[in-house]
């Protein structure tokens, strides 16, 4: 079965923008074992509520960067909360989109590579097709029109990987300490096919959580269905 990437269109025929944040996020931080300073501030589910966890307004806060205890001491308060077996990287976000929106919509909007937003009667017919695993998490978006669509975020978890041999040589393995893998996007990118979910329809890499990877049964749905808001381009496998 082929797999492919779902990234935002170079050309969009709707005039939508928003401005919105998660409202929890973990913070970024320094690790003391590979010297590295960072975030990965794309890994979002938006379909953990935290409201539960006494220390939440601490994670309203934004924070560029925490020492690695405080870091792994946050991280360890949200687990609970979050998806069973996630690593929740530092930067990982949480519950909905607050902020605002203006313009028009397409049934799908991608504003980042990385993340998906979905108007509410459109994942309804994706279900209705019977497409695996799609959760969509409700956000706080205030339209600043009349007759707004319900956006919603697809809270879509990492599985699958990179095939090693399109990965330069030493940087497919993770820090022993914080799990940064420090290699960019590979010009010629290949999936490892034993790595893929057999069980979802939809998908992030898990060592390189900001590509989004759809099966070719949810392709076939969305171009049936006419959700062409999205640049789709297959994914080779070995």
């Amino acid at each position: 079965m082929p797999f492919y990437r779902l990234d935002s269109p170079e050309d969009w025929s709707y005039t939508g923008e928003v401005n919105a944040n998660h409202k929890w996020g973990l913070p970024g931080t320094h690790c003391p074992e590979c010297n590295a300073t960072w975030s990965s501030g794309m890994d979002s589910y938006p379909c953990t509520d935290l409201s539960g966890l006494p220390e939440a307004k601490i994670l309203e806060e934004p924070r560029l960067e925490e020492d690695f205890e405080a870091f792994v001491r946050l991280r360890e308060w949200v687990r609970p909360f979050a998806p069973p077996g996630v690593p929740l990287w530092p930067g990982t976000k949480f519950g909905p989109l607050v902020g605002s929106a203006w313009g028009t919509f397409g049934q799908l909007f991608m504003p980042y590579a990385w993340r998906l937003l979905i108007r509410r009667e459109a994942l309804e017919q994706l279900q209705a097709e019977g497409i695996r695993g799609l959760k969509g998490g409700r956000t706080q978006i205030r339209f600043r029109q009349r007759q707004a669509p319900e956006l919603l975020e697809l809270q879509i978890e990492p599985h699958g990987l990179l095939h090693r041999d399109c990965i330069p040589q030493g940087k497919d393995v993770p820090c022993g300490k914080c799990g940064r893998r420090g290699f960019r996007f590979p010009d010629n990118p290949m999936l490892d096919r034993a790595s893929l979910p057999k069980h979802l329809d939809l998908f992030r890499l898990a060592n390189f959580t900001t590509v989004i990877v759809a099966t070719e049964r949810l392709v076939e749905v969305i171009h049936r269905l006419g959700f062409e808001e999205v640049a789709i381009r297959e994914l080779p496998l070995r």
